[in-house]
């Protein structure tokens, strides 16, 4: 007897819908798959990354790439005074710092969500916030919260959203996943912002003197097996005792700010400045001969001598000595970091007896 059309029709569907139903829910677990594939990947990329300033910018560009959007920027807790979030992924302000105070409605409740929320939702849930002024501007689509063990230490803004299919909106699992990537974010941030402090002299912001050497032992390694040439600078405020004296350390610290910030504002991403002691700073020069050095070093002095320092409506003059060295495989092949800073001191040693705010190149012995 054979079974009505109509059911073997109604069978034949019902398959069909299964099938299709096996398929989606395939895609949808190789999604996940390579969704967590992708989280191992970001995890490492944060774990080797202790470096504050690049984990910052690898933290945008993957936010950008996985939610689609055009810009992120990060604010991060300022670990000593603890009080505010400061924007440090913003390269279009000037200089000047941007922040949100920590004692504000917008992070208390992303505290209390503890989720991603579209920026539209946190006007809605505390519309008396100040802070959406400095907001604004960066036209964000979703803020995710940075915690880490019960702690808010950041805030992460994804900015214009590119639409996929016409729609722009985030779905549930989009911000489930943003979210997660925030607290790898959250945790690698911390540890590089704990190195970023133990490194940094907190008055000039420069490196300190041991991350100083460490870095230019590895620097020396590297250019050697590049053979390429790199250069230390040694610089030293003249008579800085004069400033403390006549105008008290208030005074002294505003010129090694001074100073310190021309020093930065002179070098590339790929140098490196430090306080070496006092009113003593070196610099890095990478991948850096003898004439490039002392093109930079004369720079730098200019720029001091022609600042002018006013403190408390006080017109300073301030000049630097300058001693330059420059590690070369073949010149100038020496047998440690130490040595080279040597030199570039002993050539700032010469800058002081020929009459101050000078720079002077170590010739080394043949």
């Amino acid at each position: 007897m054979s079974r009505p059309k109509g059911s073997r029709n109604r069978k034949s569907s019902d398959a069909a819908k299964k099938e299709q139903s096996a398929i989606e829910q395939t895609l949808q677990y190789e999604k996940k798959v390579y969704d967590l594939e992708q989280l191992l990947d970001i995890a490492k990329s944060f774990c080797q990354n202790l470096d504050f300033n690049n984990l910052l910018e690898s933290i945008v560009y993957i936010c950008m790439a996985q939610m689609h959007v055009l810009g992120a920027e990060i604010f991060v807790r300022n670990l000593v005074q603890d009080d505010r979030f400061i924007l440090e992924t913003d390269h279009d302000s000037a200089g000047e710092e941007v922040s949100l105070p920590v004692l504000d409605p917008i992070s208390e409740r992303l505290m209390k969500l503890r989720e991603a929320v579209t920026y539209d939702e946190l006007k809605a849930a505390v519309p008396e916030s100040p802070s959406f002024k400095v907001l604004d501007k960066y036209n964000p689509t979703l803020i995710v919260p940075l915690i880490q063990k019960n702690h808010l230490n950041g805030i992460l803004l994804l900015q214009e959203r590119i639409a996929i299919d016409g729609d722009v909106a985030y779905t549930e699992y989009e911000r489930s996943q943003m979210l997660t990537i925030a607290s790898l974010a959250s945790v690698a941030i911390n540890n590089a912002a704990l190195v970023e402090t133990s490194s940094t002299d907190m008055m000039t912001k420069l490196k300190l003197k041991y991350y100083f050497f460490n870095f230019l032992s590895d620097a020396i390694d590297n250019a050697l097996s590049q053979k390429q040439r790199l250069a230390v600078l040694m610089f030293d405020i003249d008579f800085f005792k004069k400033f403390n004296d006549t105008y008290g350390h208030e005074c002294g610290d505003f010129v090694l700010i001074g100073v310190a910030n021309l020093i930065k504002k002179s070098l590339r991403e790929s140098d490196v400045a430090s306080r070496y002691g006092g009113e003593e700073f070196t610099a890095m020069l990478a991948n850096t001969g003898i004439d490039e050095a002392m093109l930079v070093a004369e720079r730098i002095r200019a720029a001091v001598d022609e600042h002018d320092f006013v403190f408390n409506e006080q017109h300073l003059h301030v000049t630097i000595s300058v001693g330059v060295s420059v590690f070369d495989a073949e010149k100038n092949l020496v047998n440690s970091p130490s040595e080279l800073v040597n030199q570039a001191d002993q050539g700032l040693y010469a800058s002081k007896n020929n009459g101050r705010n000078r720079v002077t190149y170590f010739v080394p012995s043949e």
